[in-house]
């Protein structure tokens, strides 16, 4: 029997401000739900922790937005050079995909994540001194903005007077939220960042850093290099994904542990506790909502509800991670939680490769300000904060007052 889709409500500032009540009786209502989402799209949500583990792995269900019935998807994305755009590991299924990634994963190793521990440290302590001394904040602005992307420049090796143009275009073209996309802007955005992008690349040939750029333009396999469109695709794909979440991740993480002071204190006392506790914040309220689309490349059956060829089939960690069958108590925060297996970074072959950057940045983000800013409280009450309506999820600014203090 045909299900009528439910409407997920982000005109609702309510159901912006906290969409887990609603997703807590999508849930209840079956494990696969039709819906319409930010944009108006309409997909199948998977609402069930096992379900969407399952999902994340199913062979039937492909990473290519060229898989898409609903041709608004492919709107979604700039129109010039949108095949470009798509060459990237994120949207590739195999063969495509095992050899984007491997070549990535050469140059985007553990050991140089590793290495970059004490400059994510001195960036989140520098930018802390400029604000100590004030007492009060936007922490998104002055801090879990500037901090992710200064790494991700670094790592990649965009210039430093650069990064405000990237992060303006990319804001174009991503950030829309629930709103209709501007396809003119959106446009023009990419268009700035595919010169910008096509120049840098030239620069890195001719001259080679020690950064992830120069790597992945001698990146090989098998003797076969990434070619252009997808060197800049790769590249894309990298300064985008390698900050927005970051920011929702730093900023949701201390959003959360405001409203809730007890897991403060208990962090402040035991910072041994951090690790666990960016892993908690991922799952109960993770920066990406509700979740993660695949396409159905035929006729697929999931928790026992069919659905058809060329359908979006939206994997709502969201949704799942709040799931009892998986996490006792799941709208309690509990940075202490073990077996915390969320589906915040996805499952299977496209397992966020960023994962570890992302954990780094986010311990040293929160560590740092609850080291360094005592008394940390909201500047406005709690209803006030604004936050994105979809797709993406964090607060838009977070006001905060503390003890003015020294630079550390």
């Amino acid at each position: 029997m045909s299900q009528q889709p439910v409407l997920l409500p982000y005109g609702d500032p309510a159901f912006v401000a906290n969409p887990f009540p609603f997703y807590r009786q999508l849930r209840q209502e079956g494990p696969v739900r039709r819906g319409v989402v930010a944009g108006g799209l309409e997909a199948w949500l998977v609402t069930r922790y096992e379900d969407g583990l399952a999902a994340l792995s199913h062979p039937q269900l492909s990473s290519d937005v060229r898989d898409a019935s609903d041709p608004r998807f492919a709107e979604r994305l700039p129109t010039s050079d949108r095949e470009s755009v798509l060459r990237n590991m994120l949207r590739a299924d195999p063969p495509d995909h095992t050899r984007l990634r491997r070549l990535v994963s050469r140059a985007f190793t553990a050991h140089r994540v590793a290495q970059l521990r004490p400059r994510v440290q001195d960036i989140a302590d520098r930018l802390l001194d400029e604000i100590a001394p004030a007492g009060r904040a936007d922490l998104i602005e002055s801090y879990a903005l500037p901090l992710p992307v200064t790494v991700i420049s670094e790592l990649l090796g965009v210039p430093v007077t650069d990064r405000h143009d990237f992060q303006q275009w990319t804001d174009d073209m991503v950030l829309r939220g629930a709103e209709p996309p501007d396809p003119a802007r959106m446009d023009g955005a990419w268009r700035r960042m595919r010169s910008y992008l096509t120049g840098l690349l030239e620069a890195k040939r001719a001259q080679p850093g020690d950064d992830l750029l120069s790597a992945l333009v001698v990146a090989r396999d098998e003797q076969q290099r990434l070619d252009e469109d997808e060197l800049i695709a790769m590249a894309f794909l990298l300064l985008v994904a390698g900050y927005i979440t970051t920011v929702n991740l730093i900023g949701s993480g201390i959003a959360a542990l405001l409203a809730h002071p007890d897991q403060m204190r208990m962090l402040r006392d035991d910072p041994a506790l951090l690790p666990g506790a960016i892993e908690e914040f991922l799952r109960y309220d993770g920066p990406v909502n509700p979740g993660i689309a695949r396409f159905a490349r035929e006729d697929v059956t999931l928790a026992g509800v069919d659905i058809p060829r060329g359908a979006t089939v939206l994997i709502a960690s969201a949704i799942a991670d709040r799931d009892p069958e998986q996490f006792p108590d799941p709208d309690r925060l509990d940075i202490a939680r073990r077996d915390n297996a969320h589906l915040a970074f996805g499952h299977g072959i496209h397992y966020c490769l960023g994962a570890p950057l992302a954990r780094l940045e986010g311990q040293i983000a929160v560590g740092t300000v609850l080291h360094r800013l005592p008394r940390l409280a909201l500047a406005v009450p709690p209803g006030e904060l604004r936050w994105r309506p979809g797709g993406l999820r964090g607060p838009e600014y977070l006001p905060v007052t503390f003890t003015a203090g020294a630079p550390a």
